[in-house]
């Protein structure tokens, strides 16, 4: 009995661990599983732990490789507009319901400290959020809604979802791209690459959380 207990946590924990592997949604779930993924990053508060980064340079990388069969160019535009349209649902959301999550407390799919995180980035950096928070995982999620709760103009979002949508995407996902076609045996090396952008999209976290630290 402890065996078989034993063996579907296992099977759990593969589950989940291949449910948030880059490599394992687009050789599964196709271009339809990524889009949404990079859409629920920022339209769904609850995507927070999806990946983002490291899934846009595994898209590049398998695209080099022939694995995921589509155009560069239209990947990197479907992409973008899957971006865009994610911080879109993220503005309404907050916009009409986004102040009560301050109030909410946190669980498995929401963590009230992210939400704090990213607003104290807007109130610091202001619009230019919207653009830099493409690069920072977490705060992507819930910038969407902090530029809702504040009231945003909204074609001004627009603009700026969409600027640092375009960077964001062509950055992660060109360089995967390339870097295929001229190092084919890079894919063999993918999951370090995976660890190295968990590595170094995590830095800005750990420098906030010492500084506070030190501060109290």
């Amino acid at each position: 009995m402890f065996f078989s207990k034993e063996m579907r946590m296992d099977e759990i924990f593969n589950f989940l661990k291949q449910l948030v592997s880059p490599e394992s949604i687009i050789i599964y779930g196709g271009i339809y599983l990524l889009l949404f993924i990079v859409f629920a990053e920022t339209g769904l508060f609850v995507g927070f732990f999806l990946p983002g980064d490291s899934l846009l340079f595994t898209a590049g990388l398998l695209c080099s490789t022939g694995i995921l069969v589509v155009h560069p160019l239209i990947l990197v535009v479907l992409i973008i507009i899957a971006a865009v349209a994610g911080n879109m649902v993220g503005y309404a959301f907050g916009e009409k319901v986004g102040t009560l999550l301050f109030k909410r407390k946190s669980g498995f799919f929401f963590r009230q400290e992210h939400l704090i995180a990213a607003n104290e980035f807007y109130l610091k950096y202001g619009k230019k959020t919207i653009v830099l928070s493409r690069f920072l995982p977490i705060v992507r999620t819930f910038a969407p809604i902090v530029a809702g709760i504040v009231k945003l103009d909204y074609r001004k979002f627009f603009i700026y979802s969409l600027v640092g949508a375009f960077f964001w995407v062509n950055v992660l996902v060109l360089t995967g791209y390339f870097l295929g076609k001229n190092f084919p045996g890079i894919k063999d090396y993918l999951g370090y690459i995976v660890i190295f952008f968990i590595v170094i999209t995590s830095i800005p976290f750990l420098y906030s959380y010492i500084k506070k630290k030190i501060k109290k």
